[in-house]
């Protein structure tokens, strides 16, 4: 073969190489894929087409999804309290005024407006007037913890005590305000308030107003101090007159004996101090509000016996009002804890009335916090209390003023 012949079978072998890779390339990615053969369709008996899908009757309802329908359920209110929605009881259909603890710790004593009568409530809604007796426009009620005597303050400024054993009332002086009982009842302690302020004193009588004697001197100084009966019976008032510490915001609260003792003072960060006591008088829970709580308000712990007033302070990690809290015995506390608080409630408590409420259980031993739970429609809570039993608490509505339990145990 000659070299002439050989060059061209090289070229044409070349050219066949380059047209079947080509055509390899074209068949592989640009050739549209061959349909499937039409078929004319064919009508079973029963109306179905051979491979179609079924019809609506055979394959069953179906469910409609609307929007919304992805999210998660809300939980069904639990009849005990879990960490979500509890069942709510209602014990009175309209609104009262300043409920406590009854003497048995099963039910609550409280005032109706709406007659003028005081009533007792237990947790099944039976409820039966303490007294016949009709005492219109109360503007106040101040109970002794046996629930036997109340304090009972108008608008004109008259005070009388109510003796619901006896059904006998007691005149006292106008110029006596801010009442407190001891702990077992059998005494008061108020302000009173004379015009010149060399006549103002802390006031210590029987729950009749008689034998009355003054304990501190208040000067000019009367709305600085706060008057808080200890269940130990060491501390009537604390007094806000201390001396300012290092830190802004931070002073002493100064704690006024019964019998004049020099108790230490209490370190407090921020402002608007308002003391809780334990049972047992042993701790003392109160709430503040300053810069470092962005001025919302902050529950503290502190030891509270006479030797050890004011020690080993700590904070709690909540942010209510120590009035929102109650204790259920000597180390357990329950707390409505507010689920939105705006910077600055703390100076202006008005920006938060009405928020909702979560329930809170507190171990003062610990400091540990866990959600008990919240009523099963969002409510802002008041005037907790827990039976003796610990399973029931009781609160008010503050929107509507009734009174409403839920169980924690």
């Amino acid at each position: 073969m000659t070299f002439r012949m050989q060059k061209i079978l090289v070229v044409t072998g070349f050219i066949l190489v380059v047209v079947a890779f080509a055509l390899g390339l074209y068949f592989v990615f640009f050739k549209a894929p061959t349909g499937p053969e039409e078929v004319s369709p064919t009508i079973t008996e029963e109306g179905t087409e051979p491979g179609a899908l079924p019809g609506t009757t055979e394959a069953g309802d179906r469910t409609l999804i609307t929007p919304g329908e992805g999210e998660l359920p809300t939980p069904e209110p639990s009849p005990v309290a879990i960490g979500g929605p509890t069942e709510v009881g209602a014990l009175t259909l309209t609104g009262v005024t300043n409920p406590s603890l009854g003497a048995d710790g099963r039910s609550l004593n409280f005032y109706d407006p709406a007659d003028g009568k005081f009533y007792a409530v237990d947790k099944d809604g039976n409820r039966f007037a303490l007294l016949p007796t009709e005492y219109p426009d109360v503007d106040n009620v101040v109970w002794s913890p046996d629930g036997r005597n109340a304090v009972v303050e108008f608008p004109d400024g008259a005070n009388i005590v109510v003796d619901f054993a006896t059904g006998d009332t007691h005149t006292l002086p106008q110029h006596w305000e801010d009442f407190d009982f001891s702990p077992t009842g059998e005494q008061l302690i108020s302000k009173s308030i004379g015009v010149d302020p060399g006549n103002r004193w802390l006031v210590i009588s029987n729950p009749d107003g008689s034998g009355a004697d003054t304990i501190a001197a208040l000067g000019r100084n009367a709305d600085k101090v706060q008057v808080s009966w200890s269940p130990n019976d060491q501390v009537v008032a604390f007094s806000d007159t201390g001396a300012l510490t290092s830190g802004f915001g931070r002073k002493q609260m100064l704690a006024i004996g019964k019998n004049q003792e020099n108790f230490p003072g209490i370190v407090v960060e921020g402002f608007s101090f308002e003391p809780k006591w334990s049972e047992d008088g042993s701790r003392l829970l109160y709430s503040t509000h300053g810069p470092s709580s962005n001025y919302q308000p902050q529950l503290w712990l502190v030891d509270a016996q006479s030797d050890t007033l004011g020690e080993n302070r700590r904070s709690v990690a909540l942010n209510t009002w120590a009035d929102k809290c109650t204790y259920s015995n000597a180390t357990i506390v329950y707390c409505a804890v507010p689920q939105s608080l705006p910077e600055g409630s703390g100076l202006q408590r008005a920006l938060a009335f009405g928020k909702p409420d979560t329930i809170y259980r507190v171990d003062t031993d610990t400091g540990m916090t866990v959600v008990v739970g919240t009523p099963e429609n969002p409510t802002s809570m008041s005037n907790l209390n827990v039976s003796d039993d610990g399973r029931t608490l009781f609160y008010q509505n503050v929107l509507t003023g009734t009174l409403q339990q839920i169980q924690v145990k």
